[in-house]
């Protein structure tokens, strides 16, 4: 059965938008265009995709089954881009940061990441590497309520035996 929208949200049809790609009809023209079909390959569990538009120098630290383990085992939910960098026409390399959103044994998962790409000799677009976005560490603004403090909601009871408990 045909999928009608693109898993990447793109609001495009899937033969119109990553399905071409993924197929091998045509390359991707810009890093963004890839990216978008690499998470709808992950979505469709189309692995080989994901290995070959994946840059020769890097393919070797890629496990095959892991990737299908992943792909087949979460449920692809979206796609969010937060920024691209270069990969213009005259460009060689580029970056997309994303968010990949998934759940995993129904657990709700962001995977949120820097993709570098690259170009091949033939000019066309692969991806390089990618280093994880590390969300920022909680900052408390409160002062810490100890476990032997009055609880904040106004029982009269210590924070332990009340909130805290």
């Amino acid at each position: 059965m045909e999928q009608l929208n693109c898993p990447c949200q793109s609001g495009k049809q899937y033969k119109d938008c990553c399905g071409p790609l993924i197929a091998g009809e045509r390359k991707a023209s810009t890093p963004e265009e890839l990216m978008r079909a690499r998470y709808s390959a992950y979505a469709t569990a189309a692995i080989d995709f994901i290995i070959d538009s994946t840059h020769p120098e890097q393919r070797e630290s890629n496990d095959r089954d892991a990737i299908k383990d992943w792909a087949e085992k979460s449920e692809w939910t979206g796609l969010e881009i937060k920024s691209i960098s270069k990969g213009g026409p005259e460009d060689q390399s580029g970056t997309v940061e994303f968010i990949a959103h998934y759940s995993d044994h129904g657990m709700k998962m962001d995977h949120h990441e820097v993709a570098e790409f690259r170009r091949a000799t033939d000019g066309s677009w692969l991806f390089f590497d990618g280093k994880l976005v590390k969300e920022p560490t909680f900052k408390r603004t409160a002062p810490k309520i100890g476990r032997n403090d009055p609880c904040p909601c106004g029982s009269g009871k210590k924070y332990k035996k009340c909130c805290g408990a």
